[in-house]
């Protein structure tokens, strides 16, 4: 929208450098004795899924999450009771030797907000529900009706700052894309720059009251939209004169890998640039089992300033609030508008049966390839293969084992690629890290239109230097396609897990900008063959970029949820995971209901005890179905919507 660039004091800016790790420096917050923000360690924390009025069921859900890592425990308050009984449970942890700051979440009950402020040392606000109900209504708004409607919000939302004033209770204004208010959208759009004015409304108010105690969230269950989202706030807190921390997490995130995977793309991107005072992984699994996940994607940053230096990008030719896939030549299938490929390296002797975890199943009794949605596009192997290959299938050799009468395509290295004289292969391949990216080889590079830049990186801080050399090919105008290669050995993580949250941040990162035509993954034997090409397929998947299953955008349950939302999502993913592309919202209420499934096409929401209501985009379809049955319903308005196919 064209009101991004009169909002915007400071173009561009929203971390201390791109290319140099530095944590961004916000003001600390004390939050229970334990602060956040300043220069304290990035914090994590999950949030209880149980009822809260089940006192002692809630207490022990919080310990076994405490136990596990959890700094601040956050607990659903969706009504005053809720609010008050938050009471007993801090009086029963408190006995139980338990100190961990326990953190109320509201939606659309400010007297809850205003019981839960004065007993426990946070309450978390959604500025999109605190004081507007969501009617789905596009409204035009004069400037004058648009500053009485900003007067209402204030009286609505005084009172609850003033108690946190006076309790020393602290506050997180936490943004969600899918449940901004009509007001914003109808001023802002469902963008990035809607989510960040909606939290600075509220803030701006708290200013006024001199109350200082925030902490700001924008989440999404769109990585790209989160990651932008982020980068904006910072950039608009810079130009107001605010510092506060940070809370970072992409909502919705499902299960599983895919879960982790998507958590990881949008919250490492963020990491990576210094961003991030506390994060919360959001997983349909139970609380304690987020925490883990969440260490693994923090701990890479206790010694990330050691990285090795990476020159400062003078000229970032990369918009961080809003997506743009980087132009390239097209060689062959590799390049724009051609979905990134995917490079495998099998290990051992090459056979029809070895490529089965590539996405490649041979039937010998009919002599004929079955080719899978997550098959990657090349292997890259030194042997010579006797038999054929699937012709979607390409094979990539070293320079040195490579010959013209070969059907491969060479790769070679930056000094024997400037060696080298130009083959007659359709694709040649060059390997090369940002060192090694002098005036020859770009020059040789820009001159070679069969020409692939596999760009690789042996430094800690490998998402900002394989961005670094990006941007050092557009300061050169040369538009070659890009592979990204992440080779990662056994000492870089330790279980498959951080195998896949590492490179999930690594390439995720750099994907979530339009940067990169292709992903290559390697690792140690303790990384099978399918976990990486699973992998691979999931950050292109969580990307955005390369859409190979379907997707589920699935709330990871609380105290307000009417369903078992594990159990469910389980049996919803085991009749459509065969529908590429479908993206699925199962929300177990109507809080996490239309608005924070925006991106699905269906979905499958609690409205009551024992209910179920459908609905096809925003819309609702069908009210109250009863839960016995609905999973039936929701296939067969997918068959309605003329989504489904039949499971091969």
């Amino acid at each position: 929208m064209s009101i991004t660039s009169d909002l915007l004091v400071s173009p561009g800016k929203y971390c201390n450098s791109l290319t140099e790790y530095a944590r961004f420096k916000t003001r600390e917050v004390d939050i229970g004795g334990v602060p956040l923000g300043g220069d304290n360690p990035i914090r994590v924390q999950s949030m209880t899924t149980t009822d809260t009025m089940d006192t002692d069921g809630t207490v022990a859900q919080s310990i076994r999450m405490i136990r596990a890592g959890c700094e601040y425990v956050r607990i659903t308050a969706p009504s005053q009771n809720e609010a008050r009984n938050l009471e007993n449970i801090q009086k029963k942890l408190r006995a139980a030797g338990y100190h961990t700051p326990l953190i109320a979440d509201i939606h659309y009950t400010p007297n809850a907000a205003e019981i839960a402020a004065r007993i426990v040392e946070k309450v978390r606000v959604n500025p999109g529900n605190y004081a507007d109900k969501k009617k789905f209504q596009i409204i035009e708004y004069t400037d004058a009706q648009y500053a009485e409607e900003l007067h209402r919000i204030h009286d609505r939302f005084a009172p609850l700052v003033k108690i946190c004033k006076e309790y020393g209770t602290a506050m997180r204004i936490g943004t969600n894309h899918g449940s901004l208010s009509d007001r914003i959208m109808s001023r802002f759009g469902d963008t990035p720059l809607g989510m960040v004015e909606s939290a600075l409304e509220f803030a701006r108010i708290c200013n006024d009251l001199d109350y200082h105690d925030i902490v700001f969230s924008m989440k999404a269950s769109n990585p790209q939209i989160m990651v932008q989202a982020y980068r904006l706030l910072v950039n608009k807190m810079i130009a107001e004169g605010m510092n506060y921390p940070l809370h970072l997490g992409v909502t919705e995130a499902g299960d599983g890998e895919d879960g982790r995977i998507k958590s990881a793309v949008g919250i490492g991107a963020l990491l990576e640039d210094g961003l991030g005072d506390t994060i919360r992984v959001s997983l349909t699994e139970e609380p304690e089992a987020e925490i883990p996940v969440a260490q693994t994607l923090v701990a890479r940053y206790c010694n990330r300033s050691d990285h090795a230096p990476i020159p400062e990008i003078e000229t970032s030719h990369i918009d961080p609030f809003s997506y743009t896939r980087r132009a390239t030549q097209q060689v062959e299938k590799i390049g724009k508008p051609n979905v990134p490929i995917v490079i495998a390296t099998p290990r051992g002797t090459i056979t029809p049966e070895s490529l089965k975890p590539f996405g490649y199943s041979y039937d010998a009794a009919l002599d004929k390839w079955h080719i899978a949605d997550m098959a990657v596009d090349f292997i890259y192997t030194d042997h010579t293969l006797d038999f054929e290959l699937p012709g979607t299938l390409g094979v990539i050799q070293n320079a040195r084992a490579w010959s013209s009468a070969s059907t491969a395509y060479p790769i070679f290295s930056a000094t024997a690629y400037l060696q080298s004289k130009h083959t007659s292969a359709p694709i040649t391949f060059v390997c090369a890290e940002l060192v090694e990216l002098d005036a020859p080889l770009i020059c040789a590079l820009k001159a070679d239109p069969y020409a692939v830049l596999v760009l690789h990186t042996h430094n800690t801080h490998a998402m900002p230097e394989l961005r670094r050399a990006i941007c050092m090919l557009a300061d050169w105008h040369c538009d070659i396609p890009i592979v990204i290669r992440r080779t990662y050995s056994a000492t870089m993580y330790s279980t498959d897990d951080a195998f896949m949250l590492y490179a999930a941040t690594d390439c995720g990162g750099l994907l979530v900008d339009g940067l990169g035509d292709g992903l290559w993954l390697e690792a140690s034997d303790q990384i099978d063959d399918h976990t990486l090409t699973r992998t691979a397929f999931g950050i292109l998947q969580a990307t955005r970029t390369r859409i190979s299953k379907t997707e589920y955008i699935s709330c990871p349950s609380c105290g307000r949820t009417l369903f078992d939302l594990q159990e469910t999502t389980a049996l919803i993913r085991s009749h459509t995971n065969h529908l590429k592309g479908v993206k699925i919202g199962i929300m177990g209420c109507i809080v996490n209901g239309p608005g924070e499934m925006a991106d699905a096409d269906y979905g499958y929401v609690g409205s009551g005890p024992g209910k179920i209501t459908l609905y096809k985009g925003k819309d609702i379809v069908k009210r109250n179905i009863p839960t016995e049955g609905a999973v039936d319903e929701l296939i067969g308005l997918i068959r309605a919507g003329g989504d489904w196919v039949e499971p091969a």
